[in-house]
């Protein structure tokens, strides 16, 4: 929206002042009767608007819990301005006054400033309230420290949208103002790249989820705990007692593998027997491993023969440990190996290791021993005489 009343100031503004004072004291003295009507109207508008938000913001701060979407309402309704419904009242019966035109520009653009800068504030308070609701539903630390920059960014994309939707309803021309603020931003992007890309990357933890403090990962080549998630590296405590620090955006690159929300982990045993094993024992084999999953309290899956090795015939052994722990999966493991050790020792099995076997041959072909038969040297008998 232009205002005439800007565009058609003349040199002499004493003048131009002048003729708007006159030609309101005669609207006031020809439309007095409409003019207290209206302002009547007027007060009966703004209480009937500070009553319903009274009533609004009483019933959203009865409601119990923070940081819920009643709550979230009830900030919203608190940060409406007493000026802004005086403003929306006048507005509403300034038509039926006949005011002059200057003066209706100038309610209009008073509006219009007042219900953007309104607007701004509620989409201000609507998204740091869904963050911070956020932040309490996972009881996030990073997240709560870092409400003092969401809060600043939030609020200088918010209000230097409203200046824009502002300047632009005065008659200002926003186009240069918007290309200069989209190429500052880059700049700034630019510069600064390092640290927006983790801190994004940090708030893409936060709200995605991937893992949370306390949860075991897989990242890259190491297992470890999940020790601190900050705003530009996460700590991680590996299992053997490191503690590794990694940029989030490096982190949010590889593969992670999150270990929190398994219900139970798999192990696997690979088991190779000799093949002098009777084909008798060769079956009896599967239910004896599974004898012993089941007696250290675990799942058995499956046991089966695999293969013919080089120098073993081969059966695996998988089990399922009830157990999210790294730990004690770990001891679940041991426990289950020693036992089946000692159950195939005791049974007659014999563990195949890598070996090989030597046979030699006649010139003929016949298989004969590697080794030369031992031969008894006969003393000659001496001679009579």
């Amino acid at each position: 929206m232009t205002l005439p009343f800007l565009a058609t100031a003349t040199a002499n503004p004493a003048a131009q002042i002048r003729a708007w004072w006159t030609s309101s004291v005669a609207w006031v003295d020809t439309h007095w009767l409409q003019i207290g009507i209206a302002i009547g109207a007027g007060l009966v508008i703004y209480f009937a608007l500070s009553l319903i938000r009274g009533f609004a913001l009483k019933k959203a701060q009865s409601a119990p819990g923070q940081f819920t979407l009643t709550d979230i309402v009830g900030r919203v309704i608190h940060k409406t301005k007493s000026l802004v419904l005086a403003i929306v009242a006048i507005r509403l019966v300034a038509a039926s006054a006949n005011p002059p035109i200057v003066v209706l520009q100038i309610i209009q653009f008073v509006f219009t400033v007042a219900v953007v800068l309104q607007v701004a504030i509620w989409a201000r308070e609507i998204v740091l309230g869904l963050i911070q609701r956020r932040a309490a539903e996972g009881h996030n630390e990073t997240l709560v420290n870092a409400m003092g920059i969401i809060r600043l960014l939030i609020s200088i994309a918010l209000f230097a949208v409203a200046a824009i939707v502002i300047l632009d309803n005065m008659g200002v021309n926003v186009t240069g103002l918007i290309a200069g603020l989209g190429i500052g931003g880059i700049a700034i992007g630019l510069a600064a790249q390092g640290i927006f890309s983790d801190l994004f990357a940090s708030l893409s933890i936060i709200f995605d989820r991937p893992f949370r403090v306390g949860e075991a990962i897989k990242y890259d080549n190491s297992v470890a705990t999940v020790e601190r998630i900050g705003l530009k590296s996460t700590h991680l405590r590996s299992v053997n007692g490191e503690l590794l620090v990694i940029s989030n955006t490096n982190l949010l690159s590889k593969e992670i593998t999150n270990y929190a929300h398994l219900e139970r982990r798999r192990v696997q045993f690979a088991i190779g027997v000799i093949y002098q094993t009777t084909p008798a024992m060769l079956r009896a084999l599967p239910d004896l491993l599974k004898a012993q999953v089941e007696a250290e309290g675990h799942e058995f899956v499956r046991s089966s023969f695999i293969g013919f090795g080089a120098s073993s015939l081969d059966f695996e052994l998988v089990a399922d440990i009830p157990s999210a722990d790294y730990n004690e999966v770990i001891a679940a493991r041991t426990a289950i190996g020693i036992r089946v050790f000692e159950e195939m020792t005791k049974a007659g099995y014999d563990f195949a290791y890598p070996t090989q076997t030597t046979f030699t041959a006649a010139p003929d072909g016949t298989m004969i021993l590697p080794y030369a038969e031992s031969v008894t040297m006969k003393t000659p008998k001496p001679a009579q005489s």
